[in-house]
């Protein structure tokens, strides 16, 4: 997953950011509206997590303009106002959830895997193709019943691979899902984890393929 956070308090964006690159996901991280909407132009994200008082401005004014672009990417707003009326005004404004300040990490882990799942229609967390049941969420895979242990970024490469089998993922792609723009990686690092990833879904019918020239694809070689 790629995730954008817009905050601008050191101490919330810095853990934030701890947290979900500790699991594995993308993470960019914007401490002004300027720097969101540049990022925002610059990338796709899955989930943008928006805080409402910024420096150069008012996180719903930059929710409200994506809802009225027909933007649809989840907002999950960080606010430090509890009232019932200023909750009701950004899921009106287009929010997707919204987290009260302070708030407990594990709550809002929590709360973004459900909007993931509201916005993805998705009832079950697990998916099946070719022998493997993959669990994004819960971070697991399973190959005929048997857990096979995976690192972070090789659960997210499989995510994605598992989001759209048989289509082409060119390296280019994978890399803006795996890491964020602060991160000095170079597209060897995506041959290096589809090699491990290779290996490791190997007892299954599941079988990831070079395209030469255009990237990599899963398929179920039955």
């Amino acid at each position: 997953m790629r995730l954008l956070v817009v905050e601008d308090s050191m101490e919330i964006g810095e853990a934030v950011r701890a947290r979900f690159a500790l699991d594995g996901h993308a993470v960019d991280w914007a401490k002004t509206i300027d720097e969101a909407e540049h990022y925002f132009r610059a990338e796709a994200y899955d989930l943008i997590l928006l805080d409402i008082m910024l420096p150069d401005g008012d996180g719903r004014d930059f929710l409200s303009r994506r809802r009225k672009e027909e933007n649809r990417t989840p907002v999950l707003v960080l606010t430090a106002r509890s009232q019932i009326t200023d909750r009701v005004r950004v899921l009106d404004l287009g929010a997707d959830d919204y987290v009260t300040k302070p708030f407990d990490f594990d709550e809002l882990m929590a709360r973004c895997r459900a909007v993931l799942r509201r916005n993805r229609g998705a009832a079950r967390n697990q998916t099946l193709f070719a022998g493997l049941a993959f669990d994004a969420e819960g971070g697991t895979l399973e190959i005929d019943g048997d857990f096979v242990d995976l690192r972070n970024r090789e659960l997210r490469l499989l995510e994605v691979f598992m989001g759209s089998p048989d289509r082409v993922f060119s390296k280019t792609y994978l890399m803006e899902r795996l890491f964020s723009l602060d991160d000095d990686v170079s597209e060897n690092a995506i041959e290096v984890y589809v090699a491990r990833l290779r290996k490791k879904i190997e007892p299954s019918r599941a079988r990831i393929e070079t395209v030469r020239g255009l990237g990599y694809r899963l398929y179920d070689t039955t």
